[in-house]
């Protein structure tokens, strides 16, 4: 590889000057990294989010490969950096909105290989805790199914893994945002009966996201016919800009 290339080893040297093992021990605490936990086992340098996007930035141009060893790395803020990373990629990618067709069809395929790339990481384990899935899955799966079928989330949203679910979920913030609502409101009904609390706080932040951003009627009608079976951590955080009239009322359902 040429010098003038970056490396997944420069992103870890980075990352190393600015981690503090005090912040370590906080962070593995707050990700619950104990036995039976969610997080079990992962593993902190102590480097603060803010800190991490820093040093993303720094390596925006990172070789796909590369990022590929960040997210294969056991420790968290290295994974984290190369979703980071790819989120940036990603985004430029979209940006250049080439006229020549060749150029597209380059740019399209471009995308399509950071996409692929981070679905494989998904699913061997690699985007394993929340901040993780928040931090990558609207801004790459979430940004390239935007004008495609999206069958895709439904097998997603039926995985065995709780990761793979709310990627799912959380991939639909991008619909949102671009005022579509169906696709957030079908793994929402899909997952109506998941009780994992991860996945609960991910359907009542979605559903909330509806009223906030789109309208709060498709909320409210959404609620009407299944706040009886809503979890309370989901129409909790759901419930959250509704009038407390009509907040007490979805709970009286349940």
């Amino acid at each position: 590889m040429s010098p003038s290339v970056s490396t997944a080893e420069q992103v870890r040297a980075a990352l190393a000057e600015v981690a503090d093992p005090a912040d370590a021990v906080h962070l593995q605490r707050f990700f619950k990294t104990g036995p039976g936990e969610y997080g079990e086992g992962d593993v902190f340098l102590g480097v603060r989010v803010p800190a991490t996007r820093a040093v993303a930035k720094r390596f925006a141009d990172l070789p796909l490969d590369e990022i590929d060893v960040l997210l294969d790395s056991a420790v968290h803020e290295e994974r984290l950096a190369g979703l980071l990373i790819l989120n940036l990629r990603y985004a430029r990618a979209g940006k250049a909105r080439p006229r020549d067709p060749d150029a597209q069809r380059e740019m399209a395929d471009a995308q399509r290989e950071m996409v692929e790339r981070y679905l494989a990481a998904v699913r061997r384990g690699r985007v394993n805790n929340w901040d993780l899935v928040d931090s990558s899955a609207e801004y790459v799966l979430g940004a390239w199914l935007l004008d495609k079928p999206r069958d895709l989330l439904a097998e997603l949203a039926a995985a065995d893994s709780l990761w793979e679910r709310r990627v799912a979920l959380l991939s639909t913030f991008a619909f949102i945002k671009a005022g579509d609502a169906s696709t957030t409101f079908a793994l929402c009904e899909r997952l109506l009966d998941d009780r994992r609390d991860l996945i609960q706080k991910a359907v009542g932040w979605m559903l909330r996201e509806v009223g906030k951003r789109i309208d709060p009627a498709l909320l409210t009608g959404f609620l009407d016919r299944h706040a009886a079976r809503l979890g309370r951590t989901a129409l909790s955080y759901a419930t959250e800009h509704v009038d407390a009239e009509r907040r007490a009322a979805y709970r009286a359902m349940r």
